[in-house]
């Protein structure tokens, strides 16, 4: 083995003790949801940013506050509200006097200006206030002003996001959920963890929790997921699946066109390029296989997609027609 395999081999093992710990840590915070805390983590890994939909309750909240923590990552809080405005994320230009009576201009940054931003209940804010994040999340700078303004690296936006047949939702832009790599259904808990729950939280105890990453950690453990090699099958897999979800392409089945609107860009693609790399880590292995493209079709591509109004009158869910799609896709490259 050459020395740079070697020092490879060392840095995957010790992301790998790095991430168990993490997980472990989260998991005496967050009991339960061991697929949503790994997704969530798997976001964070791929330097992407989460979208975590669920009904009120059920923890997201909690769980992107412990992440912050145990990633040691700088963290902001914004509450997303009907009256909140673009300035009250990005910041705000303020006119100062100074003591010789001469008067400038201040830029006071916002909350964005972090590591980890939390966007809490995004849809009950206005598309205007929604669309403020755009550039950030794409491109890692916002634009005030007329002056580009960096921000931290890595920059994360984790959001909450309550199920859109609430009422006082905005829905989300498609340019805007394009720009999530994953989003992250969370379910209620099963009997047994409701259980824990309880008797957990109900007491005088409270679990603390300490960092697991720094900031300069971090970034090595993505870049670390880049260098993952990634099979020929499995790059074509992945092409097969989100090119044949996509409505009047040639791969495309009798049942994407019958109810597909519009289906996953090119960024559907490379988010499942990176997330079946971060899965394989987390899971201990070095080199990503079909079922992790399997089980990260829904999540990758679930918010990427749309179904026409005849589709729904007939209550198809995208659900079944994402798995209709794995199969056909995963299932079709196995028998090759």
């Amino acid at each position: 083995m050459t020395d740079d395999a070697a020092a490879a081999l060392d840095q995957i093992n010790t992301v790998k003790s790095q991430l168990a710990q993490a997980k472990a840590m989260i998991a005496r915070k967050v009991i339960g949801q061991e697929e949503v805390v790994d997704q969530t983590i798997m976001t964070v890994l791929c330097g992407g940013h989460g979208l975590l939909v669920g009904v009120p309750g059920l923890a997201k909240t909690l769980l992107v506050e412990s992440l912050g923590t145990v990633l040691g990552l700088q963290s902001n809080r914004v509450q997303f509200t009907p009256d909140l405005m673009p300035a009250d994320i990005l910041g705000s230009e303020v006119l100062e006097t100074a003591d010789d009576g001469s008067r400038a201009f201040r830029f006071i940054k916002g909350p964005v200006f972090c590591q980890l931003l939390m966007a809490d209940e995004i849809n009950r804010a206005s598309p205007r206030t929604q669309s403020a994040l755009l550039q950030a999340m794409q491109e890692h700078h916002v634009t005030v002003a007329g002056q580009r303004m960096d921000l931290p690296a890595p920059f994360h936006v984790l959001a909450t996001q309550n199920p859109i047949e609430q009422e006082g939702t905005y829905p989300l832009p498609e340019a805007q959920l394009d720009r999530f790599l994953m989003q992250i259904n969370v379910d209620y808990p099963d009997r047994d963890d409701e259980r824990a729950i309880i008797l957990a939280t109900t007491g005088t105890d409270e679990t603390e929790l300490s960092a697991v990453f720094d900031a300069a950690s971090l970034i090595a453990a993505q870049q670390l997921i880049r260098k993952m090699p990634v099979g020929e099958a499995i790059v074509e897999i992945i092409l097969n699946l989100v090119r044949s979800a996509r409505p009047s392409e040639d791969a495309a089945s009798d049942l994407v066109n019958k109810t597909v609107v519009w289906g996953p860009g090119p960024r559907a693609a490379q988010a499942l390029m990176l997330a079946v790399r971060a899965r394989a880590l987390l899971a201990g292995r070095l080199a990503p296989s079909k079922q992790d493209v399997a089980a990260l079709a829904h999540p990758i591509l679930i918010h990427r997609m749309a179904l026409g109004f005849a589709a729904r009158a007939e209550n198809i869910r995208l659900e079944d027609v994402i798995a209709d799609l794995v199969e056909r896709s995963i299932g079709s490259q196995a028998a090759a």
